[in-house]
């Protein structure tokens, strides 16, 4: 190869890497600085029920309009449906604590919760095998992104006028027990229901410590259907066993509890609990259209 080739070469080599770089999109940016000042987009885990069987469910989640980071069949199977960074349509338009909407800023997690063949909507409990399966998904999503317990809510928590889901059947004392999700302190709610025994508070009351605790809820002072839908999944979560969307004493008294300092507690997981105090951003007692 003589001088006069190589030189050619040479030429169209330089001529190549510069085509190249015109064609790299976006402008030159310098990363040798990185601020220390971020956290993870993600701030909120939303646990839901799908209502449907595994088939129906998986063919909704992809093929459907909505969507969901995770879908955890009935065997314990976890499926990875959206990658973590991006946003899933789960959520709707949801509220907690403040913020709204929160499909931006949440990981879905999709709990089958109907057995293969059986109609939509039949409601059983959730088999050991998915619950544990849904306790370390939610463990591993809440540590690497540094997840609030008091932000592992229920999709009817962030949507209860549309939603109840995952339901009064969702075991959320063992997600307690193994130290994911705050739980009221007894002692507390006790000394509550003795205080409520000579008289309710008011619905106006109730409808404001609703709203400290995250819901969003009218200012109406009446029970609205508003506020029953938000009562119904209230109960749904704290106290299952009887679900009617009424503020009777032991609702109030578990409400109180939750909302009042050292009222809340959590588990380290191996039967160890501790005050509990979220630090909630700043937002109206209740919501005033």
């Amino acid at each position: 190869m003589d001088a006069k080739t190589r030189h050619g070469l040479r030429l169209g080599a330089l001529l190549l890497v510069i085509v190249l770089a015109a064609c790299t999109h976006g402008p030159a940016i310098d990363w040798q600085h990185p601020s220390r000042n971020h956290d993870s987009r993600v701030q909120f885990i939303v646990v839901h029920a799908t209502e449907i069987d595994f088939p129906t469910s998986l063919r909704v989640l992809t093929q459907g309009d909505v969507s969901s980071h995770y879908l955890v069949d009935r065997d314990g199977h976890i499926y990875g449906l959206v990658p973590e960074h991006q946003r899933a349509w789960h959520a709707g338009p949801s509220y907690w604590q403040g913020t709204t909407p929160l499909n931006p800023s949440s990981i879905g997690i999709e709990i089958v919760s109907v057995p293969l063949g059986m109609p939509e909507g039949t409601q059983l409990p959730f088999p050991d095998l998915q619950i544990r399966a849904v306790e370390r998904l939610i463990a591993d999503i809440a540590e690497r992104h540094q997840v609030r317990p008091d932000r592992i809510v229920g999709h009817g928590e962030i949507q209860p006028t549309g939603r109840t889901d995952p339901g009064r059947l969702f075991p959320w004392q063992q997600l307690a027990e193994s130290g994911l999700v705050p739980a009221p302190d007894s002692a507390t709610v006790d000394k509550f229901s003795r205080l409520f025994a000579a008289g309710l508070p008011s619905v106006q009351w109730a409808q404001d410590k609703l709203s400290e605790h995250g819901y969003r809820v009218p200012c109406s002072g009446v029970l609205d259907d508003d506020t029953t839908h938000v009562l119904e999944v209230f109960q749904g979560r704290y106290r299952q066993a009887q679900v009617n969307g009424y503020p009777d004493l032991e609702t109030m008294a578990i409400l109180a509890a939750l909302t009042t300092p050292d009222g809340t507690r959590l588990s380290d997981g191996h039967g160890h609990w501790r005050p509990f105090t979220a630090n909630r951003p700043a937002h109206p007692h209740c919501h005033q259209d």
